[in-house]
């Protein structure tokens, strides 16, 4: 079973890739990009075949490894 999670700064705290994107941009000519942010994609392929236990697994990932809760959010897709 693969699992993908999607990890992004929460709103509010300051993205500075994603503002050097956005200034990048614009030196290309993309005047129109008024903001970007910035995250990561992380797959997973699991053993697990209870979709329900797999979403369980993965949440506990993220809490103890693969996101930092304090500045981060996360979202799971289970497929």
């Amino acid at each position: 079973m693969k699992a993908r999670v999607h990890v992004m700064l929460k709103d509010g705290v300051l993205d500075p890739q994603g503002e050097a994107v956005r200034h990048a941009l614009g030196s290309l000519g993309f005047l129109g990009v008024e903001a970007v942010r910035q995250g990561k994609v992380i797959e997973l392929e699991l053993s697990a075949t209870d979709e329900a236990a797999a979403e369980v697994e993965v949440r506990a990932m993220c809490e103890k490894l693969l996101a930092n809760t304090v500045i981060e959010k996360y979202t799971i897709e289970i497929g």
